[in-house]
């Protein structure tokens, strides 16, 4: 198979596809790996890095898209980018379709097999391509908010920690899924007052065993959620319904009713995003303010440490990347049904229920298909 590794090309968006290290598991498979010139200069691969692995050098994105039998990317392909896919192409990549019409009306005109990410999933109902970039994600929201609660940045001008004699802030983590772990984890680290919500008991038991006393665990009712954000200093969404649209967990009322000054940071913006406040921003111009609340929205948050991203995100996605190269896509998600999971769009059809039902589209079973 013809792999293509195009350049990303979202708002500060560094990371990469495949390492040098992915593209030789590939072409010493015998497959060939079409590299975009440059892909890898903003994290220190080079050219002649991937040369060395074999892969052989496009001038450009179109010459990627043009011959690739499968692209393999990062983040959700931009508009230009749907626009070069063709039908029966594999697109293996980060999508987020349930809260982007768009980009899903796009990608469902190119009749591109489009397999996602974030719904592969593993024994137990774990999502391990998401995992990584999750784990990333949780941890630089803690250090985000921190900045944004500076008073040059907009905030209160509080530290997490506090002083002697001065109060901890008060950190508030909804959701203690992956990212949400993470998150709590750096808080609790930089000393921060922490509590952290979410639904499943048993998630929370386990936190207590971990954490003990260093934090505060709350079933994620109404009332609860709204009492510990307007407590806090701080709130770190972090909810995910896999393959879903999040469930907006702060309605715009709550936020105007928070601490002047307040920072919220929203993991959870990829899909849509649970503060109803929430719209998606850009490294350029990371924040917002609704009511003085400062409001940190930005969807490719690893992208800004994308050396060490790039890696984590390679050791999960290469063995489904060889799968789906050595036998094609068919083959590869009939024999794998955590991959299958991953299927979102194929045909002009869509394949994931919870995309099909956010955006009012029919669902055909992957199965049909194979």
């Amino acid at each position: 198979m013809l792999v293509g590794l195009p350049t990303e090309i979202k708002n500060h968006e560094y990371r990469v596809g495949l390492t040098p290290a992915s593209v030789r598991e590939l072409t010493t498979r015998g497959h060939t790996v079409l590299v975009q010139k440059g892909v890898g200069d903003g994290i220190g691969l080079g050219d002649d890095q991937y040369l060395a692995a074999g892969a052989t050098l496009a001038a450009d994105g179109a010459e990627v898209y043009a011959r690739a039998d499968m692209v393999v990317k990062v983040k959700e392909p931009q508009a230009a980018e749907c626009a070069l896919l063709r039908p029966g192409q594999i697109l293996f990549s980060y999508l987020h379709l349930a809260p982007d019409p768009v980009q899903t009306e796009a990608l469902l005109k190119s009749g591109a097999v489009c397999v996602a990410y974030e719904t592969v999933t593993s024994t137990g109902g774990r999502l391990p391509l998401l995992a990584p970039m999750s784990e990333v994600a949780g941890r630089m929201a803690v250090q985000a908010g921190a900045i944004y609660l500076e008073k040059s940045h907009g905030g209160m001008g509080v530290l997490l920690d506090g002083m002697p004699g001065v109060p901890a802030s008060h950190v508030v983590v909804l959701g203690a899924g992956v990212a949400g772990t993470q998150a709590l984890k750096m808080a609790v680290m930089l000393g921060a007052r922490v509590t952290v919500l979410d639904k499943n008991v048993n998630r929370l038991r386990q936190l207590d065993l971990v954490f003990g006393k260093r934090i505060s665990s709350r079933f994620a009712s109404k009332q609860n959620v709204e009492n510990a954000v307007l407590d806090a200093e701080l709130v770190i969404g972090s909810v995910l319904v896999p393959g879903a649209s999040a469930p907006k967990l702060v309605s715009a009322d709550l936020v105007s009713r928070m601490k002047n000054g307040a920072v919220v940071v929203d993991v959870a913006i990829d899909q849509g995003g649970c503060f109803e406040t929430s719209r998606p921003t850009t490294h350029d111009q990371p924040t917002y303010e609704v009511g003085g609340v400062v409001h940190y929205c930005v969807p490719n948050m690893p992208g800004t440490v994308a050396r060490t991203s790039t890696f984590a995100l390679n050791s999960a996605t290469l063995p489904h990347a060889v799968a789906l190269a050595d036998k094609g896509w068919q083959q590869a998600l009939k024999e794998d049904r955590h991959l299958r999971n991953g299927l979102n769009l194929a045909q002009g059809q869509v394949t994931y229920p919870a995309v099909a039902q956010a955006l009012g589209y029919p669902c055909v079973s992957a199965d049909t298909l194979l």
